[in-house]
């Protein structure tokens, strides 16, 4: 008898292999914290169905935006710490004491315009007295 040859079965143009080692390569890229979501809500390497679900879930959260992301601070510290690599000693010291200069002509600037003349004193000594 001769065997009937069956049509290859593709997703996406991948073989069923190349399904599975998409999603081994793209599951390692997800964050610590999502591998572990994936293996506890059971999506599996394995099976058709199951393969095309993993894959399709992968690329679900790879497109979504992670909470983690840094915040504009911690950008602009990253940034810096970037910067200071291709600057000397001696310039990333003249940096400072630049800007050191223009913080304090600032504060002498917002003292000038909104002086506090009236000192306020608070007695921690004495217990409150409660109102009833």
């Amino acid at each position: 008898m001769a065997r009937k040859k069956t049509k290859k079965r593709l997703f996406s143009g991948m073989s069923y292999r190349d399904v599975q080692r998409s999603n081994s390569d793209r599951r390692g890229k997800l964050p610590q914290k999502d591998q572990k979501w994936l293996k506890e809500k059971g999506y599996r390497n394995v099976g058709w169905d199951n393969v095309i679900k993993l894959y399709q879930k992968i690329n679900e959260l790879l497109i979504q935006p992670t909470s983690e992301e840094d915040t504009l601070e911690e950008l602009f510290l990253q940034a810096d710490r970037i910067g200071n690599k291709y600057q000397t000693p001696e310039e990333i010291a003249a940096f400072n004491q630049q800007l050191l200069t223009e913080v304090n002509e600032i504060s002498d600037e917002i003292d000038r315009q909104f002086p506090n003349s009236e000192m306020e004193f608070i007695d921690y000594s004495q217990p409150s007295r409660k109102s009833k």
